[in-house]
């Protein structure tokens, strides 16, 4: 069973940091400076599958809107629909005056946001040695 939850706690923002050093830094070789930003002012989640870390985003305000950034599961718990209910769980949880939401979507992932709302804009670009693609939320 899934469960998502804003992650506030030590242990829980432990658990949001582990998850991201080892999807980013360790299996796509992201460059760990680039990794840790903006942590005090993100809105942090954490997914579990009966009981264990399975994995994280959060989202951010920007001065364009409301981005929403750091998508990242562990290898073992993929396929399992934890990123369905994080997105889910995000857009459930930002505030009213959140008109306009976007994020920069890794290509293999972008089908996922597609089924959201998201529409791709603009020209793939890399990001951190990664291909991506800007999508905004179409309401």
């Amino acid at each position: 069973m899934i469960k998502v939850r804003k992650a506030t706690q030590s242990n829980e923002l432990a658990d949001v940091y582990r998850i991201r050093r080892k999807v980013f830094i360790d299996e796509q070789h992201c460059p760990p400076d680039l990794e840790w930003e903006n942590e005090e002012e993100a809105v942090h989640f954490l997914a579990t599958i009966n009981g264990n870390a399975a994995g994280t985003a959060r989202w951010l305000q920007t001065e364009k809107g409301y981005k929403l950034q750091r998508f990242a599961v562990l290898k073992e718990f993929r396929g399992m629909g934890v990123g369905q209910a994080l997105v889910k769980s995000i857009l459930e949880d930002l505030p009213a005056e959140a008109n306009y939401v976007y994020l920069h979507g890794q290509i293999h992932a972008c089908g996922l946001y597609k089924k959201f709302g998201f529409a791709v804009v603009g020209e793939e670009f890399m990001e951190a040695g990664i291909r991506h693609y800007k999508m905004v939320l179409k309401r």
